[in-house]
């Protein structure tokens, strides 16, 4: 069952959490904007979790007749489905340019109408993305992870779609809420941007971004949402982050030969 993040006069915003099977794969969110009768998909996700979205998303939408596929980035959690999105549905794919000759190779050639005319590339600094009665804002999050990454902005709830930036790993079975108490949270969030995230410059051109947009919510592909009194401790944490190329030193090529390859699960 979805989480409403916002409902007033037929515009909408779900949020769907908790769909991977156990430790198969990184819990991942999608998200749902529908306006009226109009409809968009924010990170579907991977063939993972391609069977069980569907499934969640009758219950609030016919997912045939999602128009928009909002891809904030290429990784196979957001856009591993595409295939599929395509196949069965007649929406359009929303990603940045610097991706839009990537993402076909996850789709069979033999497939009929899955070419660029299914495809809307947004340039680095941005675009305007109609959606019924509104329009969502696709904004720039360049580095953060991806070299070509975007954040989605809906004006009529205010919500911040942020995509990796703001997310934090969680596991199976944590039910969805948001988050109250920043500090305590922030562990589940360290690791991952200090890796993730390229480097503090980006980080602080997408605060000034944010904090310009002031959202309601923030809310991530991964872990918990954010709103109210935890939005400003969390801006003011990655503004200060070193991250990335901040944290790298001397690089050695030489494996340790004592140190096999880990084994997962098998």
């Amino acid at each position: 069952m979805g989480f409403v993040l916002f409902e007033s006069d037929g515009h909408r915003c779900i949020a769907y959490n908790d769909l991977v099977r156990g430790d198969d794969g990184v819990q991942a969110n999608q998200f749902l904007i529908t306006d009226g009768d109009h409809s968009a998909l924010i990170d579907p996700g991977g063939a993972l979790l391609y069977n069980p979205l569907v499934l969640a998303l009758g219950r609030d939408v016919r997912p045939h007749q999602i128009e928009l596929l909002l891809c904030s980035h290429q990784d196979p959690d957001i856009i591993g489905s595409v295939d599929k999105w395509l196949l069965y549905t007649r929406a359009s794919v929303v990603c940045s340019k610097l991706w839009g000759r990537f993402v076909p190779h996850l789709v069979p050639g033999y497939m009929e109408n899955a070419g660029r005319e299914r495809y809307l590339l947004v340039d680095d600094e941005g675009a305007r993305i109609p959606l019924g009665d509104t329009e969502i804002l696709a904004l720039p999050a360049h580095f953060l992870h991806s070299v070509g990454n975007l954040s989605f902005y809906d004006p009529v709830s205010r919500i911040l779609f942020a995509g990796d930036v703001c997310s934090g790993l969680v596991g199976s079975g944590v039910p969805y809420a948001f988050v109250e108490d920043f500090e305590a949270y922030r562990p589940c969030m360290e690791g991952f941007h200090r890796r993730y995230m390229a480097s503090n410059r980006a980080l602080r051109l997408w605060v000034d971004m944010v904090r310009e947009l002031a959202p309601e919510m923030i809310v991530p592909q991964h872990g918990m949402p954010f709103r109210g009194a935890a939005i400003k401790p969390l801006l003011d944490w990655l503004e200060g982050l070193q991250c990335g190329v901040d944290l790298m030193g001397p690089v050695n090529h030489r494996p340790n030969p004592q140190r096999p390859p880990v084994r997962v699960g098998y």
